[in-house]
């Protein structure tokens, strides 16, 4: 089974392209347990004013791809999970928002993510969800050494950036929104200042997929790779 990560976006026209992996692996796990369908718990951070209208939205992004059945847990940005929001799921998505909540959030839950994708369960990740999936995720920030490096609106509000253990699901670092919000610099200039070991930003509506049959894109736009080397820091984008 995989990890699959996106880089954020809402556009229903890539929906199918960006979920459909996903949720066909979670249906596989299913159909072995004798589910008549997967079971997906969605976990989100949010303030309680916007809870069930994101709780909602996930419900007909996940019903326009697939028969599903999605069980949402949201938490506030002072909240945790736990274990009780992953009973009885054959994959587990976690959304977008403020990426330092969740890498809190998510805290109580992780070693069970680790274990259940080990086990061959698949892992979604959104935005903040794709973000700290890593070993050593980028949790935010906009400036380094007091430099701009990327918009401060995609700081996360963190002035610089910010690097913490992630919930260790991949080995590479992940940034989102790169094209939209312009955080390829960030992750470019966070791998010159030796702060992550290079990483992989990703697209909005755009999926990168790391699995046992190798990486896989797809959906609206690119992931761009980032490398760092004796002369400097190497970029190159996969497009799907």
């Amino acid at each position: 089974m995989s990890v699959h990560l996106v880089g954020g976006g809402w556009d229903p026209s890539h929906a199918a392209s960006v979920y459909a992996p996903f949720l066909a692996e979670a249906a596989e796990v299913a159909g072995r347990a004798g589910a008549d369908r997967p079971r997906i718990a969605v976990l989100v951070v949010a303030p309680d004013r916007e809870a069930a209208a994101l709780a909602e939205r996930w419900r007909a992004v996940l019903d326009s791809v697939a028969d599903v059945e999605v069980a949402v847990t949201v938490v506030p940005e002072d909240g945790a999970f736990a274990l009780e929001a992953l009973n009885g799921a054959h994959g587990v998505l976690v959304g977008g928002g403020l990426t330092p909540a969740y890498r809190r959030a998510v805290e109580p839950v992780a070693g069970e993510l680790r274990r259940r994708t080990a086990s061959g369960e698949p892992y979604l990740g959104f935005s903040a969800g794709a973000s700290i999936a890593s070993d050593a995720a980028l949790l935010g920030g906009w400036r380094i050494g007091g430099v701009a490096v990327a918009p401060e609106e995609a700081g996360e509000d963190l002035d610089e950036v910010t690097v913490e253990a992630g919930i260790g699901l991949v080995d590479l670092t992940i940034d989102c929104h790169a094209a939209q919000w312009g955080t390829l610099t960030r992750l470019i200039a966070a791998t010159e200042a030796r702060l992550v070991d290079g990483g992989i930003a990703i697209d909005e509506d755009t999926l990168f997929t790391i699995g046992t049959s190798g990486l896989r894109v797809a959906g609206a736009g690119s992931v761009w790779s980032v490398t760092g080397d004796g002369d400097g820091v190497s970029v190159r984008s996969i497009s799907g």
